[in-house]
């Protein structure tokens, strides 16, 4: 089964509709204002509503008030929900709307009971654990801390680039890919050659 690919932090229709292009099954936004990758609901409807069909669109929140959350689904029509800090079980089924729920892996936390705590979420994205960060940091983790049988599909993140997502691919096996900075030229705007690449090493891992 091919490897999914989500490309997060797209601020630019130019380079959502390049990473669409390029194969993309998701493409990430986010609503989180710390970020230098943050956009507006109506900046991020723009780009949506040119998407072509079959591309799922992504919103990432980090401990967001409920009333925000609606308010970005009101005015982006988005597929799927990233929530990315300590939003608990309840206060991510709330919305009627599929998610996936991230972790930030670091010895010591139990991906198995996550998981099971998360029971209905679409899938568990795995990110590194960087102090005081929320992903997007471009670090990666020890994928030999990821149980080989998680109840939940697995979203790999986490420093993820060309050079280095075909490795990665072979030793976790995971549903999907998600990727940030490491396709991009600086936060935000994204590198048509290293997507390219990025793309590539997909092919290479999956074949």
């Amino acid at each position: 089964m091919a490897t999914a690919v989500k490309i997060c932090g797209l601020t630019r229709l130019e380079d959502a509709l390049e990473a669409a292009r390029l194969g993309a099954h998701a493409l990430g936004f986010v609503f989180y204002p710390s970020s230098p990758r943050h956009v507006e609901p109506a900046q991020a409807a723009a780009i949506v509503r040119r998407l072509p069909p079959f591309v799922t669109a992504v919103g990432l929140f980090v401990n967001a008030e409920a009333a925000e959350v609606k308010r970005v689904l009101a005015e982006t029509p988005l597929n799927l929900l990233q929530f990315h800090g300590e939003e608990t079980p309840a206060y991510c089924r709330q919305f009627d709307t599929p998610y996936i729920k991230a972790l930030r892996v670091r010895p010591g936390v139990d991906l198995l009971q996550y998981a099971r705590q998360f029971e209905d979420a679409r899938g568990l994205l795995l990110d590194a654990f960087v102090e005081g960060k929320h992903g997007g940091t471009g670090a990666s983790f020890d994928w030999d801390l990821i149980p080989s049988a998680l109840p939940l599909p697995v979203v790999l993140s986490g420093g993820l680039n060309s050079g280095n997502v075909a490795t990665a691919i072979r030793r976790v096996r995971p549903a999907a890919v998600d990727t940030s900075s490491g396709v991009e030229s600086t936060p935000g705007i994204k590198d048509a050659r290293r997507m390219a690449a990025f793309f590539q090493g997909v092919r290479d891992a999956d074949g």
